[in-house]
């Protein structure tokens, strides 16, 4: 699929560049970074001021924890991203097999610990896509358009950010 991109001719008139990214693309992919960024952020910051133990607090049937929610989107960078883009399988990769196996906490798994893997893993997504245009395909896990994974992480760490935000103020309710 080729794209073009608006350019003005001495009339005022719009041609078209074949093969450059249509214009209105540069300042979307942008606006993606930033949001991707602001759910990171959020996510990462969920575990501010808290303890280990306040970190780990179960507080639902499952095993979603605040700890274990930034364990989780940890591997969710994994598997959207790069293995999305490189194909790498999760084993390669060091991630749990299952989403459901991704909340799994061990004794080594601090706030720290935690949050340097995830620091690590957003790094590593951000430098997988430097390079990508947002209609470029990927096929490491079914090809899909770049836009596509995009999408798919927003919905994630939102609703990721979400749980986060009631976790914590469960937490903190917890302490008076």
């Amino acid at each position: 699929m080729s794209t073009t991109q608006a350019d003005t001719d001495p009339d005022g008139g719009e041609v078209s560049v074949p093969g450059a990214s249509p214009p209105w693309t540069n300042d979307l992919r942008a606006r993606l970074d930033e949001l991707l960024d602001e759910h990171r952020a959020m996510l990462h910051n969920s575990l501010d001021g808290l303890t280990e133990g306040e970190a780990r607090r179960s507080l639902v049937p499952s095993r979603t924890t605040l700890l274990g929610l930034v364990k989780h989107v940890t591997y969710v960078e994994d598997v959207w991203f790069n293995q999305a883009l490189t194909g790498r399988s999760l084993r390669d990769l060091g991630a749990p097999p299952t989403p459901d196996r991704s909340f799994i906490l061990r004794k080594r798994d601090t706030i720290e610990t935690v949050r340097a893997g995830y620091a690590a893993a957003c790094a590593e997504s951000r430098r997988l896509v430097a390079a990508l245009a947002l209609d470029d395909q990927v096929t490491g896990r079914g090809p899909r358009a770049l836009w596509a994974i995009y999408a798919h992480m927003l919905r994630e760490l939102a609703q990721h950010c979400g749980h986060a935000d009631i976790l914590r103020e469960q937490v903190l309710a917890a302490r008076d």
